[in-house]
């Protein structure tokens, strides 16, 4: 299967000058703990809860920090033409659970999860537990409409 074919498209992206807070907001709307950063459509980094977490807030940065000066600008991504087994392989050497993804001109086209690949294949205990796993909400979920 190609990655095309199991990836999450139209995704939400931060910009490297947005605040934390504002990609924080993001997060939270789309119950996810990572944005892509795009500067238009290039792909420039990504931000997680933990950077937002560990390098800014552990380090005395304010809410009004830029996402530049904290997101990871190193970043591993597979082309939306790849075989999924390739990519799987690859995000276990990573051990990464999420991957952007971008066309041959580098272009963001989508991210591809470790859920996103349970569902595509769902057959057999691990993927369907997996494929749950990965559902947003659940006992542990950071929506601000979960239930405590």
């Amino acid at each position: 299967m190609r990655v095309s074919e199991a990836m999450t498209r139209d995704v939400r992206i931060a910009s490297p000058d947005q605040t934390i807070q504002e990609a924080a907001a993001v997060m939270a709307d789309i119950d996810a703990g990572i944005v892509p950063v795009g500067d238009h459509d290039r792909l420039v980094g990504m931000l997680t809860d933990r950077d937002i977490a560990v390098r800014a807030v552990a380090r005395g940065r304010g809410p009004d920090a830029k996402v530049r000066d904290v997101m990871s600008s190193e970043v591993k991504y597979c082309y939306e033409d790849e075989d999924t087994d390739d990519v799987c392989r690859n995000l276990a050497d990573q051990k990464i659970r999420r991957i952007p993804v971008v066309n041959r001109d580098k272009r963001l086209v989508g991210i591809l999860s470790l859920g996103d690949l349970a569902r595509s294949a769902p057959n057999g205990p691990v993927g369907a537990a997996l494929s749950a796993i990965s559902r947003p909400g659940g006992a542990h979920s950071q929506r601000a409409d979960a239930r405590l």
